[in-house]
C-alpha cells in the first residue's frame, strides 16, 4: 500500500472532484449541461449529441493547420498520457489506452476551437459549427498570466474573474455576527450604496466601509449565476494555494448580509443587487444556501471592513450585540 500511495503522486492531482460537503446544497450545479470536458462526465449519455461536434471541431483544427496531419495528432497524446493521468483521482469508467488519449485529442481541440470563436479570432468563412453565445455564460479577456500555470479550464476562469483585484490580507477570526444583515445595519445608522463605477483596478469584491457609508458593487443576479458562483468557490475551496478566496468570502458576506428576502429588496432598491430571478426570496435563497460547506478562514477577505463595521455599530445606541467578534487578530 506504501508503494501504491509513492507512485500515485498525489500531489499532482489538479483536477478534483467536488467533495460531498458543497455537493449537498446543489449537486447539479456540477454536472455540465451541453458538453462533458475530460473523463469525469464521458459517459453521461445527455451529454453525447455534442460528442460529434469535437469531431467537426478536431477537422477544423487539422485544415487550419497545414503542417499537421491525423497521424501526428493521434500520437501526440500519447506523449502527455501518464502526467495528464496524474491530474485526475478515480477515473476507472475509462480504457485509459485509447478513451483517454482519443479524449486528449478531441476535447482538446474543442476548446481550442470553442475559444477561438468565442474571442472572434475566426477566420473569414469559417462555418459556424456551434451557437457559441447559448454556451458561453463567462467571457474570456485579455489579461497577463503565466499560461503553463494554468491548471484547467475552471483555474483560468477564477484568474479572470478575479484580475486587477487587490489582494489584501488581514488576520482575524470571523464569527456568525460579525456581519449583521442589512436591517440590522440601518438600525445601527449604516447607510449602503452602490459602487458608482467599476474601473479596471476595481472589481465585484471591493466592498469598502467608510465612516458608516458601506459600498458595494452591484451584482446580476440570473438563472446562471448559482451554477457559476458555485464551481468557483468548489475550487477555492478545494485548492489549499488559492489566496485569497474571493469568492467564498463574497458570498459568506452576502450570506450574513442577506438574511430574508426583505433585505435583497432593501439592495435591489439601490441597485447593489439586480435580479433577474424573480421573486427577492430566489436571490435571498440562493445567497443563503450556497455557503453550505464553505470553510471560512482566518484571513478572510472582508475582516477589516467588517471590524470598522462592527465599530461603528457599536458606538450606537441602536445595536451593539457584537459579542462574538474576536479582535485579537
Amino acid at each position: 500500500m506504501f508503494e501504491d500511495l509513492d507512485n500515485s503522486s498525489i500531489k499532482s492531482l489538479t483536477i478534483v472532484k467536488v467533495n460531498v460537503w458543497l455537493r449537498e446544497s446543489n449537486p447539479d450545479a456540477y454536472i455540465p449541461k451541453m458538453v462533458s470536458i475530460g473523463p469525469y462526465h464521458k459517459i453521461n449519455p445527455q451529454l453525447c449529441p455534442v460528442e460529434k461536434y469535437k469531431i467537426l471541431y478536431l477537422r477544423r483544427f487539422l485544415q487550419r493547420n497545414e503542417s499537421l496531419d491525423l497521424k501526428s495528432c493521434i500520437n501526440e497524446p500519447q506523449k502527455l498520457k501518464e502526467e495528464a493521468l496524474k491530474c485526475y483521482d478515480d477515473i476507472e469508467d475509462l480504457n485509459i489506452d485509447r478513451q483517454f488519449c482519443q479524449m486528449l485529442l478531441l476535447d482538446g481541440c474543442f476548446v481550442v476551437e470553442f475559444i477561438r470563436k468565442r474571442c472572434q479570432m475566426c477566420l473569414e468563412g469559417e462555418d459556424e459549427i456551434i451557437n457559441i453565445n447559448v454556451m458561453v455564460s463567462a467571457s474570456f479577456r485579455e489579461t497577463e498570466c503565466n499560461v503553463g500555470n494554468i491548471k484547467h479550464l475552471l483555474h483560468l476562469v477564477h484568474i479572470f474573474s478575479c484580475h486587477g483585484n487587490h489582494v489584501k490580507l488581514k488576520y482575524g477570526i470571523m464569527f456568525h455576527k460579525a456581519v449583521p444583515n442589512a436591517t440590522k445595519h440601518s438600525e445601527a445608522r449604516v447607510s449602503f450604496a452602490k459602487v458608482r463605477n467599476i474601473r479596471n483596478d476595481k472589481s465585484l469584491f471591493d466592498i469598502k466601509f467608510e465612516n458608516g457609508l458601506m459600498t458595494i458593487p452591484c451584482i446580476r443576479v440570473e438563472d446562471d449565476s448559482e451554477t457559476f458562483l458555485h464551481n468557483l468557490i468548489a475550487y477555492e475551496q478545494q485548492s489549499s494555494d488559492v489566496q485569497p478566496k474571493y469568492f467564498s468570502d463574497y458570498v459568506t458576506f452576502m450570506d450574513y448580509l442577506i438574511d430574508l428576502a426583505k433585505y435583497v429588496n432593501l439592495l435591489r432598491r439601490i441597485r447593489i443587487t439586480v435580479n433577474w430571478m424573480g421573486e427577492d426570496k430566489y436571490v435571498a435563497t440562493l445567497f443563503n444556501k450556497i455557503t453550505y460547506g464553505v470553510t471560512t478562514y482566518s484571513n478572510f477577505y472582508y475582516y477589516e471592513e467588517c471590524l470598522k463595521a462592527c465599530q461603528h455599530c457599536e458606538k450606537s445606541q441602536n445595536y451593539t450585540d457584537y459579542s462574538s467578534f474576536d479582535r485579537s487578530g
